[in-house]
């Protein structure tokens, strides 16, 4: 939780970090041009690749600059916001002068901090790269992702620049603001114009993962990446990029793991599976690749049966196109012959998606041994849950910078538990799959009640806070929670033994939600399934909002 007396401030704030590293975070921006593309750029206009990294940082009294929220230009991106919320040019274009608390809202991670050496096996920190969904950026899953950097890995998200951000800004120097892409509306209808515009921001999207892949590769290796801007109110000053020099796990093949929001999940979806199945004849004459990495390039043995994925509120609609419908009826790389099948996956609902009937189904479809089957397999399952009174932003920074406004229109309750849930289980996945990751972890004493005794404690509690070092840190909260070192298996479980977390059983079919949502079709956005599944399903109608 902030601070008790961050509650009486106007300006949002996060929750610190709960794991047992303090976390630091770069903001990059690379000119393409020095890096080796895996395949042709899909839009030749996007000349540098930009992304964040969070990662476990040593611990520093020295004051630094906050790393603000809302990234700079915050004008724009203020406006931008407001656009995509539905507010009108006029409108949007006053709000972005007006000095709102927002502006001031900080991320909890130490701007530019010296990497911690890693605690590991392999004397090298394992690394995840994210996707965000429709209306985020590089800065928009701060706190799911920070949490994990806190436990020890190195979190990398990039920001797209597909015309799904509500602005981004492609920088040609260090003294230009940069030319900015703003968000694209694309039709919610199926139609061959809409499918094949989310094809192109797929294709984008593709080829800028493997870009940040390739980045990635450099860095590790120490190789001087020159910056298109050094803006120090913003990209960071890339002069501290060889301290990640030998210490990311990215050469072993299957070693990275991979996740997305939404849009982004979608995304990675699309991402293993092209890299996966690329030599495969494409049956269908109007089937076309949307990624296509030549043989020689790094990220091809990087994707494996081992490859760990994780997909929040995955939403169908870009995989239905009829251009990668071959690739549609592929399963993920996780259920290949003698690979670890389901276990490698996870798929994390909100209650929202949760009730939308189309797009579950086809998530079910999408995450089985056998996507081309209407009904899944009775095979190896992949770990499926979703979190009760939960939103589709409740896995973003929204709910819980804004907990009052989803709370009254969305209905999500308890976001930082939610959130808690959701990294809990993302973690959970990457132990057993023998990615090492911290074991030290927050137990809610109502979870420990309810069992009877905690889960299977490895040794003594340990330093739980960057600046605490005590047996046990009880937190202020609605639910306390106690921090120790742990087996956290039961995250996984389906006896339903931690309130508010469900598990699915891929073949179960739920005749009570069917019922509820016969009018929600799969063509949908997020932003309709979130106003059928959330408000008009459990608003009353009499309410006034």
């Amino acid at each position: 939780m902030p601070p008790f007396w961050s509650r009486f401030s106007l300006t949002p704030s996060f929750p610190e970090y709960s794991g047992p590293f303090p976390v630091g975070t770069v903001d990059i921006e690379l000119p393409t041009a020095e890096l080796r593309a895996p395949c042709p750029v899909p839009n030749p206009s996007i000349t540098t690749v930009c992304f964040r990294i969070f990662y476990p940082a040593e611990s520093s009294s020295e004051i630094r600059k906050p790393v603000h929220w809302l990234p700079e230009p915050q004008r724009e991106y203020l406006g931008a916001y407001a656009r995509f919320l539905g507010t009108g040019s006029r409108t949007s274009e006053i709000l972005s002068y007006v000095p709102l608390p927002l502006r001031q809202t900080a991320i909890p991670a130490i701007r530019d901090a010296k990497v911690l050496k890693p605690t590991t096996k392999t004397k090298r920190w394992p690394v995840l790269i994210f996707s965000h969904g429709l209306g985020g950026t590089r800065n928009a899953y701060s706190q799911l992702l920070g949490s994990l950097a806190s436990y020890g890995l190195v979190v990398v998200t990039p920001e797209h620049r597909d015309g799904s951000t509500p602005i981004t800004f492609i920088r040609q120097s260090r003294d230009s603001k940069g030319e900015p892409i703003y968000y694209k509306e694309i039709s919610l209808k199926p139609s061959k114009d809409a499918f094949e515009s989310r094809d192109q921001q797929l294709s984008i999207r593709l080829w800028e993962l493997g870009m940040v892949y390739e980045a990635l590769l450099r860095i590790d290796r120490g190789e001087v990446l020159p910056p298109v801007s050094e803006d120090v109110n913003d990209i960071s000053d890339h002069s501290i990029l060889p301290m990640f020099t030998a210490l990311l796990d990215i050469h072993t093949p299957g070693k990275v793991s991979w996740s997305g929001h939404s849009f982004g999940a979608a995304t990675v979806v699309q991402f293993v599976k092209s890299i996966f199945y690329r030599s495969l004849p494409i049956p269908s004459a109007s089937g076309r690749p949307l990624y296509s990495p030549s043989e020689d390039s790094s990220i091809i043995r990087q994707i494996t049966p081992s490859t760990v994925v994780s997909l929040l509120d995955l939403w169908a609609f870009p995989l239905e196109s009829a251009s990668t419908t071959w690739l549609k009826d592929k399963p993920l790389p996780c259920y290949e012959s003698g690979g670890p099948g389901g276990s490698h996956l996870l798929v994390i609902l909100s209650e929202a998606f949760f009730k939308w009937k189309g797009n579950l189904l086809s998530t079910k479809r999408a995450v089985s041994a056998d996507p081309s089957l209407s009904t899944p397999p009775d095979t190896s399952f992949p770990h499926v849950f979703y979190a009760t009174s939960s939103a589709h932003l409740s896995q973003s920074d929204f709910g819980v910078l804004f907990p009052w406004l989803t709370k009254r229109f969305l209905k999500a309750q308890e976001p930082e538990r939610t959130l808690r849930l959701n990294f809990r289980a993302i973690l959970e996945v990457l132990r057993q799959a023998g990615i090492e990751v911290s074991r030290v972890l927050e137990i809610e004493s109502e979870e420990l009640s309810r069992s009877g005794q905690p889960a299977r404690t490895l040794g003594k509690s340990i330093r739980t806070h960057p600046t605490q070092d005590i047996k046990t840190r009880e937190r202020t909260a609605p639910h306390q929670s106690f921090a120790s070192e742990v087996e956290d298996d039961k995250i996984l479980g389906t006896d339903g033994s931690i309130r508010g977390w469900i598990a699915l059983d891929l073949q179960e079919e739920n005749s009570e939600t069917e019922a509820a949502n016969q009018e929600t079709p799969i063509y949908a956005a997020p932003s309709q399934a979130v106003a059928q599944g959330e408000l008009k399903k459990t608003r009353d109608p009499n309410e006034k909002l």
